[in-house]
């Protein structure tokens, strides 16, 4: 008989070397994002009134040190905004009809320099072939550190950490069931009434999720291509891209092409302001999990 060759079982902790660089430049953030955080909660600790009394005059000097580009509709902004995010999807994966009403946005704070908070709300999901199974999706939540930025007098540029943590508060038949820390690096560079802004980021499943029965760490390379017309009109084009090293869908990979359009930023009311897009998401690469996907964005920049 002959000798049956070891098989290599797969290392759930073995990340590959993008993760490994986005996790280490968000780790040298950490560093400065909780001296900053410590240094403005004990000030704020101190001076309890003040810290809310100049919330709004603290928030306009902080984004007037970066650039004024508009959010696009898919990719994360490396910019800080201040504002309560709504967006809608509506999306084909395998012949079935999913609909996203929420996409875990909610409302966006800049508390302290540099330092923006997100608290997402929790989805409802609804898809078309599985009637009665409707419900939640889990909550999220992203922390921004800003390191670098400079407004269109002074460069236009601006460069972010973040990290996002989805916590499997969904319904049962939509939580993952897992905790997911993704660490993600984000950058941007304007150029008069153009601009490019990208995120590259790795989602960490727990629960021994990059098993080859776990969702896998997906990488995700996102980058918008924009130009403003005017003073409130905003064309784009996305590349959004996604690759799975590990997990259920080891090896694949999807690729959208998705221009959007966006408007704003309207004057309401003092500070608020409304914003209102569309994009639509359009793959390209063979046996991607999602075929396309229509999306409505409504944000109030307050």
């Amino acid at each position: 008989m002959g000798t049956r060759e070891p098989v290599e079982r797969p290392n759930p902790m073995k990340l590959e070397r993008p993760c490994r660089v986005i996790i280490g430049f968000w780790l040298l953030s950490a560093v400065g994002l909780l001296n900053a955080g410590a240094q403005n909660v004990s000030g704020a600790l101190l001076a309890h009134d003040d810290f809310f009394s100049t919330w709004f005059a603290r928030v306009s000097k902080i984004q007037s040190e970066q650039p004024s580009w508009m959010t696009p509709v898919f990719t994360t902004t490396p910019r800080l905004d201040e504002e309560i995010h709504y967006d809608q999807s509506f999306q084909s994966q395998n012949g079935a009809r999913v609909s996203n009403y929420g996409s875990s946005k909610g409302l966006e704070l800049i508390p302290v320099q540099n330092v923006q908070l997100n608290l997402g709300v929790p989805p409802w999901i609804s898809r078309d072939n599985a009637p009665g199974k409707d419900g939640f999706g889990d909550t999220s939540f992203l922390v921004k550190y800003r390191l670098l930025s400079a407004n269109q007098d002074n460069g236009d540029y601006v460069f972010t950490t973040f990290l996002g943590l989805t916590v499997p508060t969904g319904s049962r038949r939509q939580t993952s069931g897992r905790y997911t820390l993704t660490p993600s690096i984000a950058g941007g560079k304007g150029w008069g009434n153009f601009d490019i802004q990208s995120t590259l980021g790795v989602s960490l499943p727990g629960n021994d999720g990059t098993s080859r029965r776990g969702p896998g760490a997906p990488i995700a390379l996102n980058t918008s291509f924009q130009y403003r017309l005017g003073k409130f009109v905003w064309p784009e084009v996305e590349a959004n891209y996604t690759y799975w090293p590990d997990g259920v869908n080891e090896g694949r990979e999807q690729l959208f092409i998705s221009p959007g359009l966006i408007l704003g930023r309207f004057p309401i009311w003092r500070r608020l302001r409304l914003v209102v897009g569309v994009g639509y998401q359009v793959a390209v690469t063979a046996r991607p999990l999602v075929h396309n996907n229509f999306d409505v964005t409504v944000r109030l920049p307050f």
